[in-house]
This record gives structure tokens, sequence and C-alpha cells, in this order.
């Protein structure tokens, strides 16, 4: 064996010796999907404490030791979710205890694009498998590959960035066909000694935030590798995390051509009161090569209790620091207000003057879920409002910007726009119907040679003046989608259901360029991860 095997070897040898058999395992990661974090929310804001932070995903199972799965009385995926799993050695006498879970994925989905006249077809399929030793050690895996096709609004975007949405490369394999394979995981341990802390090694996606979006980093881009140390002391609840990830500004789908950048987060939770929570949240990106030199990652931003600015500037770099506000309150155990703010640039002699200074790099949102609404259980309604000014998320150095992959890390659709979304959410028993709606003015180029600010993957030096800048300017791209899904499920606990849905999307330019696109979709599919298509 080679030295590297051995060592991991011994590591999780250790790690099992040492261990003693609980029955709860704590060290494991819950998905980030929009319907589980749903039936958390409605039991977190009538069972509210101290000690479970929202924002903050995916979450941890040990902060959710106290949740019932029983608290909502329909069928759906549980959070402590069993199913299919078998656990060996399992006696209060036992040292070590072994469970194993297998879940299958399927998702296979058919369509009809009305707009182009063509069915859509797509299919896919996995498994991820998890080890739980004993209640502190936990390896994940998960591998999907599908092929797929899209409705004409999506298909468009896919042909330009040569990327699956949410996801890689796109492979071509037939005629408005893609194929693609994808891959995460973690290993997670959480010490016996010190039950306040974490860490885990893997490849996965983070959201930070308690809306549907995020303006401070979401789950829209792909899977990147990761380091993450957490802490849960009192009632703060602290993450620090180290990432590798990819530009491909000049790669033209060229894998050699990717060029590493790396990231360093952290974000702080404190719940004041139980009924409210406020999040300070920081991060850097830099490029890994330059035109002089091999940078890799850079120790000065290991240290997990640093304030970026400061540091950036005592090691000479500019590299690309990015500063954010969550805040969340709880109110009459049925309403939950959130917002946040993200900062690129803030210098305040500029915001005061309001004479729409370039670097005022701003995002801002607010939103608000109303659980059991009208006394009408499990009917929850949501309202968001997403702004970004021009050239937020973007660096003077493409391979800085606040993307991976090709996609972006907060908002998908950039800088220079403002977002109105609107949820409806009814469950009963084992059926779901979702209403989703969302209204968008974008702000494009209004030439080829011309960064207005939407282009997160366009340097800043490229605009044509400093001040006079406002969101939205530009050649104005308005989207009205709708999105209206019937859902039973077969197997809640796999989150396995029938969908029955209709999509409405229209698109409006300045220029008079209109695009109805409606779109009529069946399938059957495990839904373990948010995925996107109103972007």
């Amino acid at each position: 064996m080679s030295p590297i095997r051995n060592s991991l070897f011994l590591v999780l040898w250790v790690i099992t010796f040492f261990s003693r058999a609980q029955y709860e395992p704590l060290a494991r990661n819950l998905p980030i999907n929009r319907d589980l974090i749903n039936l958390i929310d409605e039991w977190d804001i009538k069972k509210s404490s101290l000690l479970f932070h929202s924002a903050f995903k995916p979450y941890w199972s040990k902060t959710l030791l106290n949740y019932s799965d029983s608290f909502c009385n329909y069928a759906h995926y549980p959070v402590h979710n069993f199913f299919l799993s078998k656990t060996f050695n399992e006696a209060p006498d036992k040292r070590n205890q072994y469970n194993i879970q297998l879940h299958p994925i399927l998702d296979a989905q058919t369509g009809y694009d009305l707009l182009t006249n063509r069915a859509i077809i797509q299919t896919g399929g996995g498994a991820q498998v998890r080890l739980n030793v004993n209640n502190d050690f936990t390896f994940s895996g998960t591998i999907y590959g599908s092929r797929t096709q899209l409705p004409f609004f999506l298909d468009t975007q896919v042909v330009q960035n040569k990327l699956i949405p949410n996801y890689e490369q796109a492979y071509p394999a037939g005629k408005n066909t893609y194929a693609l394979l994808d891959y995460s995981g973690y290993i997670s341990y959480s010490p016996q000694q010190n039950r306040f802390f974490n860490f885990q090694l893997g490849k996965d996606k983070h959201f930070i935030g308690d809306g549907y979006r995020s303006v401070l980093l979401s789950d829209y881009a792909a899977n990147y590798p990761y380091f993450r140390i957490n802490a849960n002391i009192w009632n703060i609840q602290y993450h620090a995390w180290y990432t590798l990830m990819y530009d491909l500004s000049n790669a033209n789908g060229i894998k050699r051509n990717f060029q590493n950048k790396f990231g360093t987060f952290h974000y702080l939770s404190w719940n004041i009161i139980p009924q409210l929570q406020i999040g300070l949240f920081e991060n850097i990106i830099w490029q890994g090569t330059d035109s002089n030199r091999v940078r890799g990652f850079d120790v000065n931003y290991l240290n997990p209790i640093i304030f970026f600015r400061p540091q950036e500037y005592a090691v000479g770099s500019p590299d690309n620091a990015f500063i954010g506000l969550n805040v969340n309150a709880k109110l009459f155990r049925t309403l939950k207000l959130y917002g946040q703010l993200g900062l690129d640039e803030f210098f305040l002699k500029e915001i005061r003057a309001r004479n729409g200074w370039w670097a005022n790099k701003q995002a801002w949102q607010l939103g608000f879920k109303y659980f059991n609404a009208f006394h009408i259980p499990h009917l929850t309604l949501q309202a968001e409002y997403n702004e970004v000014r021009p050239y937020t998320y973007s660096h003077g150095a493409v391979a800085q910007n606040y993307a991976h992959y090709g996609q972006a890390l907060a908002h998908p659709f950039g800088a220079n726009f403002k977002e109105y979304i609107g949820n409806v959410n009814f469950q009963l028993n084992r059926w779901q119907i979702t209403i989703q709606g969302m209204y968008t003015i974008l702000g494009r180029d209004s030439s080829a040679n011309q960064n207005l600010g939407q282009n997160i993957f366009l340097s800043y030096t490229t605009r044509p003046y400093d001040f006079g800048h406002k969101t939205t300017q530009g050649l104005k791209q308005t989207i009205l989608q709708s999105d209206i899904r019937l859902s039973y499920f077969l197997i809640p606990q796999l989150n396995f259901k029938l969908e029955l849905g209709y999509i409405q999307r229209s698109e409006n330019y300045t220029q008079r360029y209109q695009l109805q696109n409606p779109y009529l979709y069946f399938g059957i599919r495990s839904s373990l991860w948010n995925t996107y298509k109103d972007f």
C-alpha cells in the first residue's frame, strides 16, 4: 500500500477504536433540499430555541437532535431518516456500531416544449451510500448521471455556456441531448471528547440564508472540494471552510485550460433570543496562477478567525473580498421575516453622494414565510425581493470573480437586476401542490463592447464610465416565469415522487424581441437536492 493509503486506514482505525457506541449519528449532513428545509422551518418557528441556526446549510445533524419527525403529520423526507439502512454490532455493551444506508436515485421526466413543438426526455439515475460509525463519524457519497434534453429557454443557455445549470460540463449525446456525470460526498468527524466541534472534508455545495435565493452564497453552482470546521458553542454557531474552485473564462470547454482559484469562507451565527438570529459572513477569492507565478493556496488565509480585508492589504494582494449580513426573525409562531445585505465594495462618502459610483457594489434581500397561513395546516406562503447593483461579484481579474465552474456562487442572474419571487406550497398527506412565480428586470449590456455590470464574467475595468450607474441600466430584459406543480410522494423517505407540472416563461427586451415558452412536463424522481429552472 502507498503511504497515503496507509495513513487513511490508520486515521479510520483510530476514529473507530476510540469511539463509543451511540444511537444517533451526530456527524452527518442533511441534504440541501427545499422540501426538507420548509419542513424544518415549520418546526423551528413553533419550537424556537437558542440551539438551532437556520441560515447555514447543509444542516449538521447534531443541531437537530430535538427535532421529531412526528411533528408534521404528512408524508415527507424525514429528518431522522434510516430508510434502507442496516446497523451492525448494535447493543448497549458493544464498543462500536456500524450503520450503512443505500438510497437509489431515479430521475425520469418527459415533457413537451410548445415553443419548438418537440418532446423533451430526461433520464438519470445513481445512488447515495452512507456509512455511520457510532455517532461521531460519517462517510457519504453520491454519484449521479443523466442524459437530458431541455426546453428552449434552458437549452439556449447550455449551448452558449457549454454547461448544465447546477452541474458541470455539458457533453453532446445526440441532437439537442446532453450527458453529465456528477458526484459529491464528504467525510465528517465529531470528536467524542469535544461535542462542540465537527470537521469535514468533501465535495459539495453550501447555502447561506433563509430565502429561496441567496445574495451571499447559494447552491446554484456546481459542487466544489472543501474542508470545513464547524462549531456549536452556547447559542453561537461558527463555520470556517476552505475551497478549491475553477475559472473557465479562457478554457473554451477544454479541461486542461481550467484555471485554479481558491476561496476561504467564514460564517458566524448568533441566536440573540430564540426568535432573532443574526449572521455575519465573509469570504475571499483568489486565483491560483497569474502572469507572474503559480501562487497556489495562500496560507495567510488559513486562520479561521481573521478579518479578510486587513489581511488582504497586509499580504499586498488585491484579492476579491466580500462581506455580508443575514438576519431572520420569527413572529407569532407562524411568520418568519428574513433579509440579507452583501457588500462587495463600500465607500460611505460615495453612497451619500448618490452619484452612481461604479464601485458601490451591494446586494440585498428582503422576504417572509407564512406558515399554516390563514390557519390552514401545511399551507406556506413566501414572498421575496432581491436586488443587486451593477458590477457586484465581478473583479478586475476575471479569475477572481465570485463564481465557480462558470456559474455564479450567489444569485444565478449575476448582477444589475431586481427580482420578485412568490411561492405557495400546500401539503396534504402524500400530496403536494406548489405554485411558484418569478418576475425579474435585468440590465444587459447594450452592445457587445460595453460592460454595464450584469455579466460577472467580465472585468470591471472595462466599464465605460465611473459615475451615473444605476440598477437595471442598459438593455432591459424582463423575465416572467410561473411553475405550477402537483406531486405525489411514492416513497417519502427518498423524497421519491410523481410530478405533473406546467412552466410558462415570457421574456421581453427593449429591442422588441419577445419569447413565450410554455412547457408541460411529467416525471418520477428522487428529489434529494435542489435544481433551478428559473434563471
